[in-house]
């Protein structure tokens, strides 16, 4: 799978909590009187705490290692560094946990203690603090955390501008970890952590431009020395395409990755706006451009509006790292990030939230902070590219935020302002993981860094918990009346390659074989059937009842190319609405075999509804290619204000209401709000 194997490990076995973790981080039964966010803003408290991140960081003394050296080195010998996990004891207090296998003798892990992607971002969390507030003690974390992502840095030789990414607890380099990762050694080509480094020196030198010109030209040096690096490695195939089964994908992106380049973007805008060089500048407009490419389908039609996150599959999606629309938008490529923020979020949220993996059916639904700070992120930056999506961003970054809150599929409050922890994720069964590791904590701290700084977002962030959620829902076609000559098939790996198959596989369907598939409670809207499509495949041919809803075709697919996995997992639009009566839909193959993984069925009318004590949230979106109108009831007490968008996050209507039970007219293609 695409990911990074820490985002993989990070969310293992943990118990599942029988009530919601408090503000103050003591257990409450669901529904006790706890302070809300807005309350906390109220009282001009900022929700963001530096403490547990201070805890995680330590100053280690590296010895003399070719090709690593940093600002200043000899004068300040000890750098910054950051404990990558955390693990509660007994009482309650954490631990610092390196990463891999621990050796007592040798006091190393098989990874190591630190490492650059998450002392990255953790200067860059030290560097907002400091900007927002006028902090020195973040001032001078930042300073030393960039002291210590800069020795990670390869100076010189063949590699240079490249990263290393583990350390160990005496400063010693790791540069091939256990297990492995790619590439290896970690600094012998472009990667998450050199996409990182970037983000972080571009925001550093902006930051220390005037305050301490001497230390911003050092980042400046290393900054253009990691440009070097990408521009020979990555850039070499500017303009050049991957075939992926007959669609092309830029060749150009970090990692192969929208959610790399993401990240370097970010780092890059920053550099730019604070005087960059041209160069610079150039390596940004072309990582932007090849992200913009991974964009595409809409309010009814795979990925629902998203940018991607990366080229080598057409069919996956993940809530981690998904900043793209964040770079896209601060580099001014405005379009992609409006149709992600504004159409995609809104079903994305209806639909589950920021799951790890949506490959394409909901397969991996565990969510870690990491994901709803990317959605935030790039809500924000969007609106402020756009400043007439301002009310649209807001309601739904109100949404997202509340996730840290307790509106999240474990009903827990993951994030506790009294000690700047936040919990490592919600697994895939709704049971959370208790570690604070250094990319929870960082990724929960951005998120509050921009609450604290945006007050119209934070006062629409409120603790509570999901009172319905009605929206996109996969049935597996191996649970369906197999008919015909129709087989189910559990090949040895789910994961194709490029995306993976729900349940235990997936039913071969011959030509005049069949597959029945009830239908979950539904109000009409639309199926969408997963097939591996092929070339040679058949079609199938769908109905509900004696109506005909169309047909997809499986064999409607170019060759594989470039692409990892020898056929195309996707969900296939076109077909007519579900009557509202339909029970079931047969899927019939004709003309060849087709491969069908699941059916999934897109509400007329998708939901997602908070209760916020005496508040309530209502999302509401529509599959219908015209105005859906419907009824939803929203907790709280007061007047209810309801709140219409279209596709492109542009206000369309907004009324207020004294009804329990608020009317609302969903704009096709958009989405509405209710606030009570």
């Amino acid at each position: 799978m695409h990911a990074p194997p820490r985002h993989l490990r990070r969310l293992g076995a943990a118990a599942a909590a029988a009530a919601v973790v408090g503000l103050s981080g003591t257990l409450v039964p669901v529904g006790a009187g706890a302070a809300t966010v807005a309350d906390q803003q109220q009282a001009a408290a900022p929700l963001t705490n530096l403490d547990h991140l201070d805890w995680l960081s330590v100053e280690v003394t590296p010895p003399a290692q070719e090709g690593h050296t940093t600002y200043r080195l000899a004068e300040e010998p000890s750098v910054g560094t950051l404990w990558t996990y955390a693990e509660p004891n007994a009482d309650g207090t954490y631990k610092h946990v390196g990463g891999g296998r621990y050796d007592a003798a040798t006091d190393t892990w098989g990874q190591g203690a630190f490492n650059a992607d998450d002392m990255t971002r953790a200067a860059v969390v030290y560097l907002r603090h400091w900007q927002q507030t006028g902090d020195a003690t973040s001032r001078d974390a930042a300073y030393q955390m960039l002291r210590g992502v800069t020795y990670l840095q390869t100076a010189t030789g063949p590699n240079a501008g490249n990263v290393l990414l583990w350390m160990q607890p005496d400063g010693t380099l790791n540069p091939s970890a256990e297990p492995v990762e790619l590439p290896d050694p970690s600094d012998s080509d472009a990667s998450y952590w050199l996409a990182r480094t970037i983000w972080a020196l571009g925001e550093g030198y902006a930051a220390f431009a005037d305050e301490d010109p001497a230390f911003a030209a050092f980042l400046r040096d290393r900054l253009e020395l990691a440009v070097d690096a990408v521009d020979r490695q990555v850039l070499d195939r500017y303009g050049e395409h991957l075939d992926i089964d007959g669609a092309q994908a830029p060749a150009w992106l970090v990692a192969d990755g929208g959610d790399a380049s993401a990240e370097a973007v970010l780092g890059l805008a920053a550099y730019q706006q604070a005087g960059g060089s041209a160069r610079a500048g150039t390596v940004m407009d072309r990582l932007a451009e090849g992200i913009a490419d991974l964009a595409g389908g809409s309010a009814t039609a795979w990925p629902f509006g998203a940018v991607r996150p990366w080229a080598l599959s057409r069919s996956l999606w993940h809530g981690w790292g998904a900043q793209m629309p964040a770079a896209l938008a601060r580099a001014g490529v405005a379009g992609p990030a409006v149709r992600d923020s504004f159409t995609f979020d809104p079903w994305l949220l209806t639909s589950g939230g920021h799951d790890n993996g949506r490959l394409p059916g909901r397969i991996d639904r565990s969510q870690i902070a990491y994901g709803a700070d990317s959605r935030l992120q790039s809500l924000l930056a969007t609106a402020a590219a756009r400043p007439g999506t301002r009310d649209a961003a807001t309601d739904l970054a109100g949404v997202v935020g509340s996730w840290y809150f307790g509106a999240n599929p474990a009903g827990v409050r993951m994030y506790d302002p009294a000690t700047g922890r936040t919990f490592d994720g919600i697994n895939n069964d709704g049971t959370v993981n208790h570690n604070s590791g250094a990319e929870s904590t960082i990724h929960g701290l951005l998120s509050m860094l921009a609450l604290d700084d945006h007050p119209a977002v934070a006062q629409q962030v409120r603790a509570g918990t999901l009172a319905e959620r009605v929206g996109s829902t996969a049935v597996e076609a191996e649970t369906g009346r197999l008919a015909g000559g129709a087989s189910a098939v559990a090949p040895d790996s789910l994961w194709t390659g490029e995306s993976q198959y729900g349940g235990t596989g997936y039913v071969d369907v011959p030509a005049g074989g069949s597959v029945r598939v009830d239908l979950p409670r539904h109000d009409g809207g639309l199926v969408l059937p997963v097939v591996n499509q092929r070339p040679g495949s058949g079609r199938l041919v769908v109905t509900a009842g004696d109506r005909t809803l169309g047909s997809v075709e499986a064999g409607d697919v170019g060759e594989r190319g470039d692409s990892p996995a020898p056929a195309l997992l996707l969900p296939l639009d076109g077909l007519d609405a579900l009557p509202r009566d339909a029970g079931s839909v047969t899927l019939t193959a004709r003309g060849g075999h087709v491969a069908l993984d699941a059916v999934i069925v897109e509400p007329a009318v998708s939901r997602l509804v908070l209760d916020q004590d005496a508040h309530g949230t209502a999302l509401l979106r529509t599959s219908s290619d015209r105005t859906a109108r419907t009824t939803v009831s929203v907790p709280g007490d007061g007047r209810a204000t309801v709140t219409t968008y279209d596709g492109a996050g542009r206000r369309l209507a907004g009324t207020t209401t004294t009804a329990r039970t608020v009317a609302v007219a969903v704009p096709a293609g958009g989405f509405a709000t209710v606030r009570r």
